[in-house]
């Protein structure tokens, strides 16, 4: 029986597809798969059971990614399952952004009790003028699942849109609309954009990438939304930039201390994946990952090993063997299934930075000998049985 541990509360609709070969365990020490949302795992210490990790959203900043890959435990992540709540989101933070709809609201609830609103508020309303979206320029900096759905919508808004992302995938590259004009070097978009939005993973490379240097690039009186990660934006420079009223507004969906005293800032309470269809796409897809990884061995969207996928076992056995991505450790494994005279029909081994991961099937199945020859070598993170 397998054990799953919810960290967060997590859909039904994808908690419904475990079958009776698993069952909810409260007990973290005995899970072999954890589902979890935003809970901080860092701390915790991984039990010796725990062989799957799947993070119902994108973000994985509140895993331990290198430690879990050292212990052979692969973290899943649901990439484009909310795509579509979060580009929802930036749109609506574009428009309260170029029309003051919050200040507007605002009055109307500080008046409510004048007699004659309706026609003070036709007197008022001048003070709540903005602008329309059309015709202005958009830039979108990375173009994963989310930015390609902002820069799409964006163009049927009569929007020029500039799109950045010198890593962009092929499936994002043909969904992309042909409208969006690729950009080669992002300054161009902080030069040249009256609405800028993030849409990158925190990395290195990235963290505060809205920084000093390139807010001076933008135009007077732009618009920064920031709806990935709240540290790829220097808010200490983004905080003086709202003040001296060089950016308009800074929209983020991440409350700190700092924004939310910001002159300028809209914040909202981390609402990017907070749809009832983001929720139920994100479990659906984290359950069927960890089922596929349990059941069949396969490796998808996973963050921290190689993605491997074989389909269903239908050889009379399947072996999986996480390792060090080092010299020579193929030609040991197919040696030891060779001194027990087993055949392998198949094989399919990837890395992934510092580590590998394997998938064998086999025409016989794998003796306990074999398993415990392959667990003694050097390198050898995690063997695991699947048939």
């Amino acid at each position: 029986m397998t054990k799953i541990k919810c960290l967060n509360p997590i859909a039904n609709i994808g908690l419904d597809l475990f079958t009776d070969n698993y069952e909810m365990t409260d007990n973290f020490d005995e899970a072999d798969a954890v589902l979890v949302r935003s809970a901080v795992m860092h701390d915790m210490e991984m039990p010796a059971s725990l062989k799957a990790i799947a993070r119902a959203g994108a973000g994985v900043n509140n895993i331990p990614l290198e430690d879990c890959a050292k212990k052979g435990i692969v973290v899943f992540n649901t990439p484009g399952a909310n795509a579509n709540g979060v580009k929802e989101l930036v749109l609506a933070g574009m428009f309260l952004a170029s029309r003051d709809i919050i200040g507007s609201n605002k009055w109307v609830a500080d008046n409510k009790d004048d007699e004659n609103i309706a026609k003070t508020a036709e007197k008022a309303k001048k003070n709540f003028a903005g602008t329309e979206l059309a015709g202005k320029k958009l830039g979108v900096i990375g173009l994963g699942a989310i930015g390609v759905k902002v820069a799409n919508a964006a163009t049927h808004l009569g929007m020029e849109v500039l799109g950045y992302d010198p890593y962009i995938s092929i499936a994002g590259a043909w969904n992309l609309s042909r409208n969006v004009k690729h950009i080669s070097n992002v300054e161009d978009i902080y030069k040249e954009c009256d609405f800028i939005t993030i849409h990158v993973p925190l990395l290195d490379s990235t963290k505060g990438m809205i920084n000093e240097e390139a807010i001076s690039m933008m135009k007077d009186g732009a618009v920064v939304l920031n709806y990935a990660r709240d540290i790829l934006v220097d808010e200490e420079a983004m905080g003086k930039a709202l003040k001296a009223g060089k950016i308009k507004h800074y929209m983020t969906d991440f409350a700190n201390p700092t924004v939310a005293d910001m002159e300028g800032a809209i914040v909202t309470t981390h609402i990017g994946a907070s749809t009832e269809e983001s929720e139920d796409n994100c479990a659906v897809m984290a359950v069927n990952e960890v089922m596929d990884f349990i059941e069949n061995g396969n490796v998808k969207n996973s963050v921290n090993y190689p993605n491997v996928d074989m389909g269903i076992p239908s050889k009379a056995g399947r072996v999986t063997i996480m390792h060090k991505n080092i010299p020579n450790m193929v030609s040991q494994f197919t040696a030891v299934f060779a001194s027990e005279n087993i055949n392998i029909s198949e094989m399919t081994d990837k890395s992934k930075g510092e580590f590998a991961y394997m998938i064998l099937d086999l025409d016989t199945p794998a003796s306990a000998s074999c398993i415990e020859n392959l667990e003694k070598l050097e390198g050898v993170i995690k063997v695991r049985v699947i048939k």
